[in-house]
């Protein structure tokens, strides 16, 4: 299923149309507590269980007909409040991509042409790469789930960089809680995927990479995520390993990408993060940056004033223009 949130609750796609839970509900004379639970907003419906909401999905499908019931979709705004937000890194070419255009733009010159000269031989900068434990433990840092932007809000220039980029991510948000979980029991905690655009400030990502004890992921990275309004249930997305999406700026497409080939499966992710503490419902996962789907690797970058527009097939797409003047501000209710 997809699913939406408005001030009216939670939104249920059904054949091209978007019905509001709640108005089914009350046309149809049901009063059911945990049909009206669910109705609250996307995650009260991804908590239900599934006889709840096999229910909820039967009743839209029988009052589909009737147009009173339906919603204009691009009232939606964030579909849930994010309880926790982690950001994984799962495609050594994005690292490396990444690390080399960092060191052409914000590191200083004789380090760019050492990277430089060694290439010529074919072979990759060693110091490039990611170490040995990207591929033998997932690896994450949490992010700032309280400043989260909705999809078609205005991204405020911030004022710590002058290099302000994007990245597309593929994210899923949990349905029930995890502690210490095998990969079987994390999966099955999945409640639905959405776009994520993880904000970045490259400037500063290269200068807390050389110099902050905490590494390249501090105020680099912890002023905003912008989230998708519409999730797609795990059961109807499928294998999250054959997503495709997209990036446009100013409607132009700037790259495509894809999450074939990661270093990690989904399960192994979260049970490494469940391993002494307890994840719970809301709690957010990205999957990290789709190869190729940042500014820093095409080195080509974002103006104020231009629109950056993130599409994931099967999902939809997430729009924020990008405004010197805006002043930060949190889609998260207080």
């Amino acid at each position: 299923m997809h699913l939406r949130t408005t001030s009216e609750g939670t939104l249920i796609e059904h054949e091209g149309t978007w019905i509001g839970l709640g108005r089914a509900l009350a046309s149809a004379g049901n009063d059911d507590p945990q049909l009206a639970a669910a109705s609250v907003d996307a995650l009260a419906f991804l908590r239900a269980d599934d006889g709840v909401r096999a229910q909820a999905a039967a009743l839209v499908s029988a009052v589909a007909d009737k147009p009173e019931l339906a919603v204009d979709p691009s009232t939606a705004g964030l579909p849930f409040t994010p309880r926790s937000m982690r950001a994984f890194t799962l495609w050594e070419s994005h690292w490396t991509a990444s690390s080399r255009m960092l060191v052409k733009n914000f590191f200083p010159p004789v380090m760019w042409a050492a990277v430089r000269t060694f290439e010529r031989t074919g072979r990759t900068f060693p110091a490039l790469k990611p170490n040995r434990h990207f591929w033998t433990r997932p690896s994450f840092y949490v992010g700032n789930h309280s400043m989260v932007l909705a999809d078609g809000q205005d991204m405020w220039w911030p004022s710590h960089t002058e290099a302000l980029d994007f990245e597309l991510e593929l994210a899923c948000v949990l349905r029930a809680p995890i502690a210490d979980a095998t990969p079987e029991e994390a999966s099955a905690a999945i409640g639905g995927w959405f776009i994520l655009n993880d904000w970045s400030a490259r400037d500063v990502q290269a200068e807390d990479a050389r110099h902050n004890a905490f590494g390249p992921v501090v105020k680099a990275k912890t002023f905003a995520n912008s989230i998708g309004s519409e999730i797609v249930t795990a059961d109807e997305f499928g294998d999250w390993k054959l997503a495709t999406g997209r990036v446009r700026v100013d409607g132009e497409v700037w790259c495509e990408g894809s999450t074939a080939n990661p270093a990690h499966d989904i399960g192994e992710m979260l049970a490494y993060a469940s391993r002494g503490e307890c994840l719970d419902a809301g709690d957010v996962i990205s999957m990290g940056t789709m190869p190729g789907c940042c500014g820093l690797e095409l080195d080509r970058w974002i103006q104020p004033g231009q629109t950056v527009e993130l599409e994931i097939d099967r999902i939809g797409r997430l729009r924020n223009r990008v405004v010197a003047g805006a002043a930060p501000r949190t889609a998260v209710p207080a």
